[in-house]
């Protein structure tokens, strides 16, 4: 899939005020500090940053719906697990993520971000299986690969998907990315495109 064009929409603070479902959605999720703003601006292809890139963890609060091709959105939702987030700003993000995950009809699939440089972090795995039980679909992305030694991500990705296997029969499918060296963006972009070809 070729990227035309990646044009910010609008940010939402509930279901209620997200843009109308009108393409095809596909959203973006992970622990805080992942990489998730590095991996969107390098998958837009742009040359300036369509999602802000932050050294403090825990800064995306809203819904970013960006619109890519006038075909299909690219959503980017808030990370998840930073402790220095209130309690109740955490409840207020699940609440929403929560109702948007379960309910918008345009979401396709969820990408579900891990930092291939640690290992299995619990808050990641209680994540993916609230999606297995709750019906979700979802890949996971392995990101930051270019920190860590090839073996070391490899071992890490195993051990994850051996975590995995505790409470789900069927693996999802994952890819391997560095937003740094453009790794996987070609094979996500595969993905999502074979996944609006099959709707």
């Amino acid at each position: 899939m070729q990227i035309h064009s990646a044009e910010f929409e609008t940010s939402s603070a509930n279901l209620e005020k997200c843009p109308p479902a009108n393409l095809p959605e596909f959203a973006f999720v992970g622990r805080s500090n992942v990489g998730k703003s590095s991996l969107i601006n390098m998958l837009s292809g742009k040359k300036k940053d369509i999602a802000i890139v932050s050294s403090r963890p825990g800064r995306t609060q809203l819904i970013n719906f960006f619109d890519i091709n006038k075909k299909w959105k690219l959503v980017d939702l808030p990370g998840y697990g930073y402790a220095k987030t209130s309690k109740a700003s955490q409840e207020k993000f699940q609440e929403f993520v929560t109702d948007y995950l379960l309910n918008r009809e345009t979401l396709r699939c969820v990408f579900v971000l891990i930092d291939s440089k640690l290992p299995p972090q619990a808050i990641d795995l209680r994540f993916t299986q609230w999606l297995m039980e709750s019906e979700i679909p979802f890949v996971l992305i392995f990101t930051k690969a270019d920190k860590a030694s090839k073996g070391a991500v490899e071992s890490n990705q195993d051990a994850f998907l051996h975590a995995m296997s505790h409470f789900c029969e069927g693996l999802p499918k994952f890819f391997t990315s560095s937003s740094k060296r453009r790794d996987g963006r070609r094979e996500i972009l595969s993905f999502i495109g074979s996944a609006i070809d099959s709707i």
